[in-house]
């Protein structure tokens, strides 16, 4: 079952374009944008599975230089 969330990301000051960039380039990424507001880049994700969403985000997302904190939003569909 494909599992798509939405990562809220805040970034060290000035990093947003470039973190947002560099999460670009992982797999199962559908869109990354930096924003204004509390957060500062909000990223679209899929993955096969709630565990392979965690695996995502965990070992690719919040590895990438720059991020201070990460909020992830499943999407629930009924």
């Amino acid at each position: 079952m494909t599992v798509k969330a939405y990562i809220l990301v805040q970034t060290t000051v000035g990093k947003a374009a470039e973190v947002a960039r560099q999460i670009r380039l992982i797999e199962g990424v559908l869109l990354a944008e930096d924003v204004t507001g509390p957060y500062d880049v909000i990223v679209s994700v899929e993955a096969d599975g709630v565990d392979k969403l965690g695996q995502l985000v965990v070992a690719r997302v919040q590895a990438v230089p720059g991020i201070t904190r990460t909020v992830t939003c499943p999407v629930v569909t009924f």
